[in-house]
């Protein structure tokens, strides 16, 4: 089926901002309240949130197989559930429904006061349930610099690293939307110089510069999926603030790897964007520096060209760009990440999330964490506004931004997060 929403050629009836993320070619997907207090799921052009539940409801997808309520939900997995057919029928009929030469919706008035919202009168949601959450280690440059710092640059590279994506199980309990403000961590540390550990914030937040994936139903337990086929079961793709608290890091990680230091916020851009839609922006992954075992011997451009963007905001304050970077360095690809997660049979399902791991580039302002480009906080990195930043400080904001420019541009939009000083329990 071939997917006629792309067509780069199309013009909207809908108003879209030059340079927009979200063009009439992009069409992703989320989930907001509306101005009537009611949760929908629906799609952007520009600067309009568009209501699919109502839209449907109206018989603007009829002829689509699709349940009366599929989006009238809180969430987008059962949508999600229905596969990559279902995805680019209904992405289609929304190019044609929008068109600029389609004229059923756009003149009828009635309709659009019931399908189309401001930005202004929505409140974005997180998109999907997450029943698990992976966190991959893909990008080489990240995991050599931190190997470097923390070993030497001889064996930066742990020996399993080029041969499996590796990666842990982390908490989706707390991945949240764009806009949700965090709190500093607190827990153990252990000072340079002592000899036990002590229990307080933690001095060392970091961002982590990462994108994730959304995967549909996959396999059943025990089945693996065939990386040739693993694009077929990843809906979208969001940009990913993976926080983590370097000083608790530090401590707790041997034997088991992370856990306070990386389980206390997630952040997610709030609007899915579809394989489909980044189709044009295609390109090929790195090549192997080691042959790799057959199941993960991947073919054809499995990367795609998506520039990145962090920066800091102080409160009050200018924001400044701290970091530059782009997805196409990942070292190992969705497909083989998504093959290696269940060649031993592990089910994966509808809202699953995957994340990239922090996305480094080969220069020092492509890094894509505070880790790298302060270097453990020798070179503070300093901001418009003249002051200094080792890692995030309170009340500072972090946003990340997204998007692929080829004749048009497909964005994220951004994941903005605010951190707040720690916790305060209220006086009873």
């Amino acid at each position: 089926m071939s997917i006629s929403a792309n067509d780069p050629t199309r013009k909207t009836w809908l108003q879209v901002p030059e340079n927009s993320d979200f063009p009439i070619q992009n069409i992703p997907f989320g989930v907001f309240l509306t101005r009537d207090d009611i949760i929908t799921i629906g799609t952007r052009i520009g600067d309009t949130a568009i209501d699919l539940g109502a839209l449907h409801q109206l018989g603007y997808f009829e002829g689509i197989p699709l349940t009366d309520d599929i989006f009238l939900q809180d969430t987008l997995n059962d949508f999600i559930s229905d596969g990559k057919k279902t995805w680019r029928l209904v992405r289609n009929r929304i190019a044609e429904v929008f068109d600029a030469n389609n004229d059923k919706l756009r003149d009828n008035e009635e309709h659009r006061q019931v399908v189309l919202f401001g930005l202004d009168e929505i409140e974005m949601q997180l998109p999907v349930q997450v029943g698990d959450y992976t966190d991959f280690y893909s990008s080489k440059e990240h995991a050599t610099n931190v190997g470097t710092m923390f070993r030497d640059p001889e064996n930066a590279l742990l020996p399993n690293w080029l041969h499996i994506p590796v990666g842990y199980h982390g908490r989706s309990s707390s991945i949240i939307p764009s806009g949700i403000p965090i709190h500093r961590p607190q827990g153990q540390t252990k000072p340079k110089d002592a000899d036990e550990p002590v229990f307080g914030p933690s001095q060392r937040v970091d961002f982590e510069l990462e994108m994730a994936f959304i995967t549909t139903d996959a396999n059943h337990l025990g089945e693996p999926i065939p990386i040739d086929e693993a694009e077929d079961y990843i809906f979208g793709l969001v940009l990913f603030n993976d926080w983590s608290a370097r000083d608790i890091q530090t401590w707790e990680y041997v034997p088991l790897g992370p856990f306070l230091a990386k389980n206390f916020a997630s952040s997610i851009s709030p609007w899915i964007v579809t394989l489909d839609a980044l189709e044009p922006f295609r390109v090929e992954s790195p090549k192997p520096e080691k042959k790799l075992l057959p199941y993960l011997q991947s073919t054809g451009k499995k990367s795609f060209d998506i520039n990145l963007e962090v920066f800091i905001q102080p409160e009050n304050g200018e924001e400044t760009r701290v970091s530059k970077s782009n997805f196409k360095y990942m070292y190992w690809n969705m497909s083989q990440q998504l093959a290696h997660h269940t060649v031993n049979g592990c089910p994966v399902i509808s809202g699953d999330m995957m994340g990239s791991g922090t996305i480094s580039g080969p220069t020092p302002d492509s890094y894509g964490s505070m880790l790298e480009l302060s270097w453990k906080g020798e070179k503070p990195v300093k901001l418009k506004d003249g002051s200094e930043r080792k890692f995030i400080e309170d009340n500072d904001t972090v946003i990340m931004r997204g998007y692929c420019q080829n004749g048009y541009r497909i964005g994220f939009g951004e994941v903005s997060t605010k951190l707040l000083p720690v916790f305060e329990p209220k006086k009873k």
